[in-house]
């Protein structure tokens, strides 16, 4: 095989295949934590736990500790989903997510935090069952986030926050005609919060996270050396929270995520010169409602409801049939139940509804996806 033609196979063949993430809005998980899980994402006005140093570290001034809290927990997300009608033989993936907060005094908080924000993988036998020969396509992509932060109460009304970002990614591909072991790259990245008080039963929150800037995966194979970078997209959040009292909240968010910048195009270094993947993703906007209620001194439930267009048009199905990042609506559940003085564990469950997409070029591929997501928690604060 010549050097264009090794060329155009790899491009082809990693453009199909590469971006393997299934989380829920594209490829960015609704939350960290069993909390923010069980409000569907609405979270950016009212935080519930120290997992807020991640999405808006503002709200570590408003988590009512005298002295510490952490929050840790897991997940599992099942994905069942297809492309041209094969079901991908993995379906099964952990989310592990931990935070602390620290209190130094009434102004000054700090805070830590460690989660999966995307990722997953595919395992198809067969994506082509028309063509002839093998077309497997085997992914395996994560993206992990460590955030050290802090949040000060500048007056009665307001809280602002920031956190600095560092980031591991992982990513590995398999198919017919490459085969890429995992590797990994770091990158960095900046949080920046606030929460403004604007009634004794309104308050606004706004969160922005940049651009994560990453490293380049390099691989070395017997072909020869292949390149590429894929960076994270930035995002920017606003809520309104209201909370009337008896226990009663009730949280609005509208979230913008900039993928068009990370996920249009990406360049790809093979043994054959450079190339460009055509991911073609668009900018999302998601809409996020959670409702709140402490039904007594111990239990309080949660419901939600998110929607965001899919970020991946019928125009790309064929450059996305590893990539199946198409899910819109979700609903979850959730409960807090106090386990002691201190102590108090929480489960929720979101279960994103199947969506499915077909090429609008004439090949006839189609694509789709549903999520079943279920996640605990056990927090301590004093």
């Amino acid at each position: 095989m010549n050097k264009k033609l090794i060329k155009v196979a790899a491009v082809t063949a990693l453009v199909s295949s590469t971006s393997a993430v299934y989380a829920t809005n594209g490829d960015q998980m609704l939350g960290v934590s069993a909390t923010q899980w069980g409000m569907a994402g609405a979270i950016v006005a009212a935080p519930q736990d120290s997992g807020t140093i991640l999405t808006n570290p503002a709200g570590l001034s408003l988590l009512n500790i005298e002295d510490v809290r952490f929050d840790m927990g897991f997940g599992f997300l099942n994905p069942p989903r297809k492309a041209n009608g094969t079901d991908s033989d993995s379906d099964l993936y952990l989310i592990p997510s931990g935070s602390v907060a620290l209190k130094i005094n009434e102004q000054l908080t700090f805070g830590m935090g460690m989660a999966g924000l995307s990722g997953m993988g595919v395992d198809f036998a067969d994506i082509m069952p028309g063509a002839p020969g093998n077309q497997n396509v085997v992914t395996t992509k994560q993206f992990y986030k460590i955030a050290p932060g802090f949040s000060y109460q500048m007056n009665d009304k307001l809280a602002l926050g920031a956190a600095l970002n560092i980031d591991y990614q992982s990513l590995a591909l398999d198919n017919s005609q490459m085969h890429l072991p995992q590797n990994q790259a770091y990158g960095f990245g900046l949080t920046l919060g606030l929460i403004y008080k604007l009634s004794d039963v309104m308050q606004f929150g706004a969160s922005y996270v940049s651009k994560q800037s990453m490293g380049s995966f390099d691989w070395n194979t017997t072909a020869g050396s292949y390149s590429m970078t894929m960076d994270a997209p930035e995002t920017l959040s606003i809520g309104l929270a209201y909370q009337p009292g008896d226990g009663l909240l009730i949280e609005a968010d509208i979230k913008y995520i900039g993928f068009s910048d990370v996920l249009d195009q990406v360049a790809f270094e093979t043994p054959a010169g450079p190339g460009m993947m055509n991911f073609g993703w668009d900018d999302q906007v998601v809409f996020a409602l959670g409702v709140q209620k402490e039904i007594s001194d111990k239990t309080t439930l949660r419901a939600g409801f998110n929607y965001g267009e899919s970020p991946i048009g019928e125009e790309d199905v064929d450059s996305n049939i590893g990539s199946l990042a198409v899910t819109e609506k979700h609903m979850s559940v959730g409960v807090t139940r106090k386990l002691g003085k201190r102590v108090e564990g929480s489960v929720s469950y979101l279960h994103a509804f199947n969506n499915e997409l077909t090429s609008s070029s004439g090949s006839g591929n189609v694509i789709e996806l549903e999520q079943n997501v279920i996640n605990f928690q056990l927090s301590y604060k004093m």
